[in-house]
This record gives C-alpha cells, structure tokens and sequence, in this order.
C-alpha cells in the first residue's frame, strides 16, 4: 500500500470525528472568528446606519482619545490591582485548603468539605450576586452581627475599599473549589515512599508538609501559575457586572465594564471598539508570555 492510499484510509477512519468536531468549529467560526470583523470600528468614525463600509476612516485617533480620557487610566490600574489580588488569593486560599485537607484522616469529613467548598463554582454570578447583596446589605446579617457587638453599620455595597475585598473575596470563595481538586490530585500523585523517608528522618507532619508536599506539587503550582498570567486583564466582567454601582466606579470599575458602558450606554462604539482592541493585543501578549512560561518551568506543551 503507498502513501497515498495509506493517507486515504486514516482519513476514512478519522472522518467521524472529524464530523463531531464540525458543529464546533462552525460555532467558533460564526461566534468568535466573525466578529473579529468588528474590530475595524476601532480606526472608523462608526455609524451605525452607514455600516462598516461607508463609515469615515479615522486612522489611530479613537486610540489617542481614549488614552485621553480622564477614567482610562483609573480603570487600567483597577483591571490590573483586582486581577493581579485575585489570582493570589485564589491560589493561595484553595493551596492552603488542600494542604489541611490532606492531612484530614476522615474520608466522610474530606468528601463533605470537598462537596461543600465545590458548589459555588456551579453557580452563576446572578445568583451569588443575590446572595452578595442580602447578606452584605445595611440591614442584613453582616451589618445586624455588627450591631449585636456594638457596631456602627457599613454600607459595604457602596462603599469603595469595602466593595473591592468583596469582589476578590466572592471570586475565590466561588472558585476555590476547583483549584483545590487540582491541588489534592496534584498531592495524590506524590510517591508515598518519600513520606516514610521522611518520617524515619524523624520528619513530623509540618515538615513533610514542607519539604514532601510542597515540592511534588511545586510543577502543577507553577503551571496554574503562569497560565493565569493570561488572564489578568479578565477581572471578571459578569461579576462586577452584576456587583457594582456609581459610587464605587473608582475601585470596581474595569476594562470590560468601561467598555460595556461607554459602547452601549453613551453609543460611542468606535472608541469601545478601541479600547477592546487595545486589551486583546495586550492579553496575546500575556497568554503568549504564559505558555512560555508553562513550557520553561514546567514542560507544559499545546500539543
């Protein structure tokens, strides 16, 4: 059999797959391929009834007018303060809770907090956002704790520190869960030979925390890592979204929500348009620093 037929036959096995995978490449194509044709709003004058092909071409300006404006750079620095404080806490919370959880020596305990802590992440901003505003509303459970132990009440939802440790604390109460299921298959994979090598060494359990655990889970940390270094211009539209309101636009406000307001609300749709280039061109960059960085430290490939 020559090569030719060869490559006829895999492709005659392959063909069902490939048939599978269809619906989803269409889907792709038509969601996320097609719009990128939207992008040319960013150097036009857009206008809705002249179209893409008749609206005037204004080069670069709708970049330098919005690098001009008063709340670009507020918005930037929030982007970057509440990604950047929930990437930290969402490794650091679910990493801490692995390692507690492992040394747990009832399974029925370990499954109901695994359960437990998993659920959120299930639920979507809507409902959680619900949930957010009950409990942190000026008559509700928080602020009636306060005043059982003689406290003032606190607008939380409307005030700007307490409205960020919200936002961040809410994001890694939703995802903890996940990260911490990655974290515990991460200590399962450990050899268990270490560990006895350890306790002869007369290691108690804190140190082979330390120096058993830690390291054999040092490459999957690394990876989650460096892979969310892509992201960090993501501070979580939908929840913010959901959460926010005027009076704390000067430290919720980000990219997308700026974006979401200034396109919709005020209709300047070339400079929304810009503004969401600008930040994609940017998290390429990211997401392209990140894979390198994976396949650096941690040999993580695509394909």
């Amino acid at each position: 059999m020559n090569r030719t037929s060869k490559k006829m036959l895999r492709l005659k096995e392959e063909l069902p797959f490939h048939l599978l995978l269809l619906p989803g490449v269409v889907f792709i194509a038509i969601y996320h391929y097609g719009p990128l044709a939207g992008l040319a709003m960013a150097f036009q004058k857009f206008q809705p009834i002249a179209g893409f092909f008749h609206s005037k071409w204004v080069g670069m300006k709708n970049f330098e007018y919005i690098f001009n404006l008063p709340d670009f750079s507020q918005v930037f620095w929030n982007t970057l303060e509440i990604a950047v404080l929930k990437i930290v806490f969402g490794l650091a919370v679910p990493l801490l809770l692995a390692l507690l959880l492992n040394e747990a020596t009832k399974s029925w305990f370990v499954r109901s907090v695994q359960t437990s802590v998993f659920l959120p992440f299930f639920l979507s901003w809507t409902i959680l956002g619900g949930v957010l505003f009950e409990l942190f509303s000026f008559k509700g459970p928080i602020n009636a704790l306060f005043a059982w132990l003689g406290l003032d009440p606190v607008l939380f939802m409307g005030d700007a520190g307490w409205f960020r440790a919200i936002l961040v604390g809410s994001d890694v109460w939703k995802g903890m869960g996940y990260n911490m299921i990655i974290f515990l298959a991460s200590i399962a994979g450990i050899n268990q030979n270490l560990y006895e090598a350890a306790q002869v060494d007369g290691a108690g359990r804190w140190k082979q925390a330390i120096h058993v655990t830690l390291p054999g889970m040092a490459p999957i940390i690394i990876l989650i890592s460096t892979l969310s270094i892509g992201g960090i211009l993501n501070a979580g539209f939908e929840q913010v979204l959901v959460l926010y309101n005027p009076t704390v636009y000067s430290s919720a406000d980000v990219i997308d929500t700026f974006v979401y307001r200034l396109g919709l609300f005020d209709q300047q749709y070339s400079p929304a348009a810009a503004i969401g280039l600008f930040k994609s061109v940017i998290s390429l960059f990211l997401v392209s620093l990140s894979y390198y960085l994976a396949y650096r430290f941690s040999k993580y490939r695509i394909f």
